[in-house]
């Protein structure tokens, strides 16, 4: 398939698009037990907060407070008992994954930014009228959900969606073209026999008066 025949005649891969570092690869299963356990992680919670009636200060703090007792002891009856201490990995950010994620954000933020500086500004009027499309779809499903369940549907979506489309790119790229061809060729239709006739009938009733 040609670049033409892509969505918004992209040239980058999708990879590329999202960046192309570890979150790319986080988020199209390059590194699937990474983004497994996202997914069981996040479910998991999901279903405490849901279940237990749990904030997440709470929640937290309580796990924390008990895993660090759990350690403690184990450490000093270890020390005691002439046994080995707890076998504690060595927990290291190293600094590419750091410098990855803060450019994607970064990226992120610069772009949104940008798009709010034009429209406070009114430069960009098809802008402005999609963002206040997209808030206004927003505040009606959070009007219909709470924000937990919200946020774990979302990272669903963001951990499946580009995963799913890069896998069938071709065939979705292709369906949603021609889709997009034939409501062309629709809205031309319509124009020529309905808003046409509506211009014309409107054109020959100045001509009379």
């Amino acid at each position: 398939m040609g670049s033409s025949d892509r969505l918004f005649n992209r040239q980058r891969t999708v990879h590329q698009i999202l960046g192309g570092g570890v979150v790319a690869d986080v988020m199209l299963w390059r590194q699937k037990n990474i983004t497994v356990g996202i997914l069981v992680v996040t479910l998991a919670a999901w279903v405490v907060f849901e279940r237990s009636g749990y904030t997440l200060l709470s929640l937290v703090s309580s796990v924390l407070l008990l895993l660090i007792g759990i350690l403690f002891l184990w450490a000093k009856s270890a020390a005691i008992l002439n046994r080995p201490a707890p076998p504690l990995p060595d927990l290291y950010l190293s600094e590419e994954m750091v410098n990855e994620v803060a450019a994607f954000i970064r990226d992120r933020v610069n772009a949104l930014l940008s798009v709010s500086h034009d429209i406070a500004l009114g430069k960009d009027s098809g802008m402005f009228f999609k963002v206040a499309a997209y808030l206004w779809l927003i505040s009606i499903v959070g009007g219909l959900t709470d924000f937990l369940t919200l946020g774990y549907t979302s990272l669903v979506i963001v951990l499946t969606i580009p995963a799913l489309y890069e896998k069938f790119e071709d065939h979705i790229d292709r369906y949603v073209l021609m889709g997009y061809r034939n409501l062309q060729q629709l809205y031309v239709r319509f124009d020529e026999e309905c808003v046409g006739k509506v211009r014309r009938w409107i054109l020959e009733k100045k001509k009379l008066s």
